[in-house]
Order: C-alpha cells, then structure tokens, then sequence
C-alpha cells in the first residue's frame, strides 16, 4: 500500500464530499443552474480520481514508476480541473476556464500511464 497516494485520496474524497455539500445547500441560492451544474461537474471528477487514487495506492507497489505518474497525472488533474471549474463558478471569470482542458489532459495522461503500467505488468 503507498501511503502517498492513500492520504490523496482520503484527502480528495473528504473535500469532494465536503464541496458537494457546500454546493448542494450553500450555492443552490447563490449561482446560476448553469454555473452549479459546472460546480458539481468538478465534484464528480474529483470524487471518481480520488477513488482512482485508493485504487492505485493499493496496487502501487506492483505498477513501478508509472504508476507513480498515473498518480501524478491524477493529482494534477483533480487540481487543474476541478479546482479551475470552482474557482470559475465562485469568481465567475471565465479566463479560468482556459485552465481546464490541460486539467483534462492531466487526467488523460494519468489514466494513459495506468494503461501503461497494466501492459507491462507481470505476475
């Protein structure tokens, strides 16, 4: 078990449970329904990564350095991401939204990297 990638975890899923909350009954009376959809889109990515990470904080040991890397790209990812979609519905400034896609691409890499290290894992 890597104990790195099981606190980013831990972390991640407490605050996406955390800022679901908050959108849910803090939010729904301050944004639009389009900018809470945005919110809770970041909520859903960041939830679904951070199980990703006990995933991998669990098999880690087996995947080498690429897995290290799907953890990275992950973690980047969750804070490139989600992080740009919060600040985007909270600020409402829409140059944040550039900021996204390579939060994506991070997520991408990340998932790219595991596929990875699952090809070249052997028993």
């Amino acid at each position: 078990m890597n104990r790195t990638w099981l606190l980013l975890a831990a972390l991640g899923g407490f605050s996406g449970v955390a800022l679901g909350a908050f959108a849910a009954h803090g939010l729904k009376a301050t944004l639009t329904p389009e900018y809470l959809a945005v919110f809770q889109t970041g909520v859903h990515y960041q939830m679904l990564h951070s199980l990703a990470l006990l995933a991998l904080a669990a098999l880690a040991p087996q995947l080498g350095r690429l897995g290290d890397w799907a953890g990275r790209g992950f973690v980047a990812g969750i804070v490139l991401f989600s992080g740009s979609l919060y600040l985007l519905t909270l600020t409402a400034t829409p140059k944040l939204g550039m900021v996204t896609p390579i939060g994506g691409l991070a997520l991408l890499a990340g998932w790219a990297c595991l596929f990875a290290a699952g090809w070249r894992y052997r028993r």
